[in-house]
């Protein structure tokens, strides 16, 4: 696994084990602050050629929408399946003016293995951009 990849995921596990937390929780800072951490470290090491990435994807299927921070563009709350695949509810990612149809909500979400952006729209799910092997 690329080490792109291993952030992220470093990323994603740690927003479930703040998600199955209180606030109330005694850890519950502790791991938002190693969260925030992750977060920080992550978009200072790949921002700035997500970033580039992100821009020509909103370039061609969204061009009216902000490019946001890396970060904001994975997902919040996943499922992990049993054969190790991620699922994403249709909430996740950041929500994006669709040169298509900009009434409709659309969405950005960034994952990793392999790293790739997907657009998900009302007619689907499609992968926008995927890093080379």
């Amino acid at each position: 696994m690329n080490t792109i990849d291993a952030a992220m995921i470093a990323i994603l596990e740690k927003r479930l084990e703040l998600s199955k937390l209180n606030y109330s929780d005694e850890s519950y800072d502790d791991v938002e602050e190693i969260l925030h951490d992750l977060e920080d470290d992550f978009n200072e090491k790949y921002g700035d050629q997500l970033e580039e990435i992100l821009e020509k994807v909103h370039i061609k299927h969204c061009p009216e929408s902000d490019v946001l921070l890396p970060t904001a563009y994975l997902a919040k709350k996943f499922v992990e399946t049993e054969d190790g695949e991620i699922e994403i509810g249709k909430k996740e990612g950041v929500e994006v003016e669709w040169i298509e149809n900009p009434a409709v909500g659309a969405r950005l979400v960034l994952l990793p293995s392999p790293t790739r952006i997907l657009l998900m729209t009302p007619k689907g799910i499609s992968v926008v951009w995927e890093k080379e092997s």
